[in-house]
């Protein structure tokens, strides 16, 4: 893994093999993306003013300066994923091997407390016991274990049919009026996909009858005159299309502030206490796990000892 400017993410190479600097050269393309945006913004906003005969034109240079900028996005994008993925392996494996651990030390430090609170009757040591046994994980309760499957009366009548092999009951139908099959039936005929003569077309009838669909499915009537309604009136207008030079500008636009979002995640995971983690040892996250868990095995041994010598005494 290398560690790259703030902001950037970082990239473990697991494979071993050579892997470019893609944070840094990201950065650096970005600058020269915005520097060639800013030049070409400059050309268009003074109207090509010196332009000599076959010289380029300030769109031309906007667009260049917008592909530069799109291909920055991609790698910083790819660098914030990897790192994003090493966060997530090394924060499971983190909890894989270390959480029972953290979880020993929570329960012995609340023993530990409570043995002290039983000897002394102090309220001070009372509360001190209260909290530490309140950091204890709980115990997922028998409703979250069971979910839909226990009711007040004990297991639901589904489960208890699932677990003896007697029939389920089957949800209830929905039985549609008809006026809600008249609905659906009219705007089936009229709203029908192999009734588009493009493909634009037919993705909008799709994407309107599976709504359709839905809320017939359900027997909705009132949204079903809803959608009616939305069909009568038809397809939205079209908005006037801008110009090339108000698409690039815009392009630019979004560019400039998907990075700054991206830049905003890359800092948070950096910033995190498993992102942290993960880059004091870059090379070798996984000796970094076997040395923590090394301290906390100490730790647990000097709890325990702590305990039985107050439980003892």
């Amino acid at each position: 893994m290398t560690q790259d400017a703030p902001g950037e993410p970082t990239i473990r190479n697991d494979d071993e093999q050579d892997v470019p600097d893609v944070p840094d050269a990201t950065t650096d393309a970005t600058k020269d993306a915005d520097a060639t945006g800013d030049a070409g913004a400059q050309d268009a906003a003074d109207g090509g003013a010196g332009a000599g005969a076959g010289s380029e034109r300030p769109e031309e240079r906007l667009g260049r300066a917008v592909r530069a900028a799109e291909q920055a996005l991609i790698e910083f994008e790819i660098a914030l994923e990897t790192f994003r993925v090493e966060v997530e392996n090394f924060s499971r494996l983190h909890h894989q091997r270390l959480g029972p651990m953290y979880a020993r030390l929570d329960e012995l430090d609340a023993m530990i407390a409570e043995a002290r609170a039983s000897r002394s009757g102090d309220p001070e040591d009372l509360r001190k016991a209260r909290e530490a046994r309140a950091m204890v994980q709980p115990m997922p309760g028998i409703e979250e274990l069971f979910h839909d499957w226990l009711d007040s009366d004990g297991l639901s009548a589904e489960a208890a049919a699932m677990l003896t092999d007697q029939p389920v009951q089957p949800p209830k139908r929905v039985r549609p009026t008809d006026e809600v099959r008249k609905l659906y039936r009219d705007l089936a005929r009229k709203a029908h996909p192999d009734l588009a003569q493009e493909e634009t077309e037919r993705a909008r009838r799709e994407e309107f009858i599976t709504r359709v669909n839905a809320a017939y499915g359900r027997g909705d009537e009132a949204l079903l005159r809803q959608l009616a309604e939305e069909w009568a009136a038809g397809p939205p207008p079209k908005e006037p299309r801008p110009s090339e030079n108000e698409e690039l500008y815009a392009r630019l636009e979004w560019l400039a502030e998907r990075k700054e979002m991206l830049t905003l995640l890359a800092q948070e995971l950096e910033q995190s206490a498993i992102g942290a983690m993960l880059q004091m040892a870059p090379d070798d996250p996984d000796r970094l796990l076997e040395e923590i868990a090394e301290q906390l095995l100490a730790e647990v041994s000097g709890r325990e000892s702590e305990l039985a010598r107050l439980v003892q005494s």
